[in-house]
């Protein structure tokens, strides 16, 4: 078979790439250098939110995508190679502002312990130092693929719990439509074939990350027009949460109608990956109906303007006033550090006041999944008619990454205990000195595996001591905790937990609440003069 010749490039083609390259190579050398040498330095400047980072892609599933994210990025700018070759780089105005503005976030993540807040502000600055060294009209060229990067952000945990309950809520709707009846509790509900419990591997972040990620992507390959790319990302995570619940439900079914031989173990989470892998392909069959033809190419020409590049002093001199915004917050830090509280925590016990006295044992074996204290306390008390309160205070000192006080990891109880189960919660209002105090509040069953109503149940109440303030919302915790680093009082705070169990002392929940609020007028002074004894510099 003969072989064909090969395409020979025409006399204006070849013209028109030698005009593509020579504005690239004349005006892109020394900018690109200057690029790279920024973003090299932010990455050893940050290396440790970005070793968090590739941390969290490597042990979870959910975020393993982030390892091809800057990868594609990379392959977009690539595209638009041809765009950016009409360009002259030169550094755009107020972008270091801008970069302030992100160094300012990491600083104040960093403060707190807060992975997304740090890592969102790592990649914000890899995304500014863009405009900040070629320009602004080339990073509109390139919005989308610097866009893009911030799906490398490992971030969406916080939607879990909201995904939970509509998993849940779902599940339990289509099974009594189904005709089985079921008894629910929190996120544990009884059928007459068994008991289940919807937990974070039913929540479909996964699914809703992996379809989001790669519907945006297919939206801006795919389409020209901003309403077809807007309509197909919403049906992108439209799709990803209602397969999840049908997921959800015909896995039950599936186990309740066969006895429990399949689709319980392992088996669901196969099945439920090739139900959302169905789904999401026929998404896409269905989206590429409507793909839009690719606009045509520039027409070739003899050259390609060249917009005027500002002096090279100023683009040095933006260069160095980008290094200086991004090295600016860890001096910050290190200045801050120089009056840290380094001495191991005595944690104080808080002496029982009359009419209240302390008992031999807490009032249960049950204790909070707070991870990694300084120091723990746990301890029992009871009023004079003899009703228990226990005590559970987790004291934290030189926190960072992996101990922290406001954490999504420190939890009354983890999803998967054998043991005790979260069966309702809320919040409820209290009083702590005389002051309003909004606390958590929970209902711990044990025997989370058994039918409903076995075992103890206790009414939980949780809040933090943090800058000398008691608070139970994370966001005034994490503020609080940063507010007491700059002002200098230090990074020591608590998380306290009381609780009673719902017994014949305590018949309904509201006599529980009373309790609790009966302790806290008559012990929390006890409880926070221990509180600043440990703390020590009161």
């Amino acid at each position: 078979m003969p072989v064909p010749p090969l395409p020979v490039m025409r006399a204006h083609e070849a013209e028109y790439m030698t005009g593509l390259i020579q504005p690239m190579a004349a005006h892109w050398r020394r900018p690109l250098a200057a690029l790279v040498l920024l973003q090299v330095a932010i990455l050893a400047a940050y290396w440790h939110s970005a070793l968090g980072m590739a941390m969290i892609w490597a042990r979870s599933d959910t975020y393993a995508h982030g390892f091809v994210v800057p990868i594609i990025s990379l392959w977009l700018v690539w595209r638009q190679r041809a765009v950016l070759a009409s360009m002259a780089p030169s550094p755009g105005r107020m972008a270091w502002l801008l970069m302030v503005g992100a160094g300012a976030l990491w600083l104040a993540g960093d403060l707190v312990s807060v992975n997304a807040a740090t890592q969102l502000a790592l990649v914000t600055l890899i995304v500014l130092s863009v405009p900040a060294v070629l320009g602004w009209r080339v990073a509109r060229a390139l919005a989308f693929p610097l866009a893009f990067l911030f799906f490398a952000v490992p971030i969406g945990d916080f939607l879990m719990p909201r995904l939970m309950v509509w998993t849940a809520d779902f599940t339990v709707l289509a099974l009594r439509w189904s005709g089985i009846p079921v008894y629910r509790e929190g996120q544990q509900f009884v059928i007459p074939s068994g008991t289940w419990s919807v937990v974070e591997a039913c929540s479909g972040i996964r699914y809703l990350i992996a379809s989001v990620t790669v519907g945006c992507l297919f939206a801006y390959l795919s389409y020209q027009s901003m309403h077809k790319r807007v309509v197909f990302i919403g049906v992108a995570i439209l799709v990803p949460l209602v397969a999840n619940w049908l997921r959800a439900y015909l896995i039950v079914l599936l186990g309740h109608l066969s006895g429990n031989t399949i689709a319980t173990g392992v088996d669901h989470l196969i099945y439920g990956w090739l139900f959302f892998g169905l789904v999401i392909g026929i998404m896409f069959l269905i989206g590429a109906r409507w793909v839009d033809p690719a606009p045509p190419p520039k027409a070739p020409s003899s050259g390609c303007p060249v917009e005027p590049s500002r002096p090279n002093h100023w683009r040095w001199f933006g260069l160095l006033l980008a290094l200086l915004v991004v090295l600016t917050p860890h001096a910050v830090l290190a200045l801050m550090h120089l009056g840290a509280t380094t001495t191991p925590v005595q944690l104080a016990r808080p002496v029982a006041q009359a009419p209240w006295h302390a008992t031999a044992t807490p009032p249960s074996t049950w204790a909070p999944a707070f991870q990694n204290a300084s120091a723990e306390l746990h301890m029992g008390l009871a009023d004079a008619q003899g009703r228990p309160v226990g005590l559970h205070v987790s004291y934290y000192r030189q926190q960072d990454y992996e101990r922290k006080l406001v954490s999504s990891e420190n939890v009354l109880v983890h999803s998967m205990d054998p043991v005790w189960a979260r069966v309702a919660g809320g919040s409820a209002d209290a009083q702590m000195q005389g002051q309003p105090l909004r606390v958590e509040s929970a209902v711990i069953r044990e025997h989370a595996r058994g039918m409903a109503g076995a075992g103890e149940r206790l009414l939980v109440w949780r809040f933090y001591w943090v800058h000398g303030a008691f608070t139970a919302s994370d966001y005034a915790g994490k503020i609080q905790g940063a507010l007491g680093r700059i002002s200098g009082w230090g990074d020591d705070g608590a998380n306290i937990v009381i609780y009673t169990p719902l017994s014949d002392f305590n018949t309904t929940q509201a006599d529980a609440s009373a309790l609790l609020q009966s302790y806290l007028n008559s012990q929390g002074g006890a409880l926070v003069h221990a509180l600043r004894q440990t703390r020590g510099r009161d």
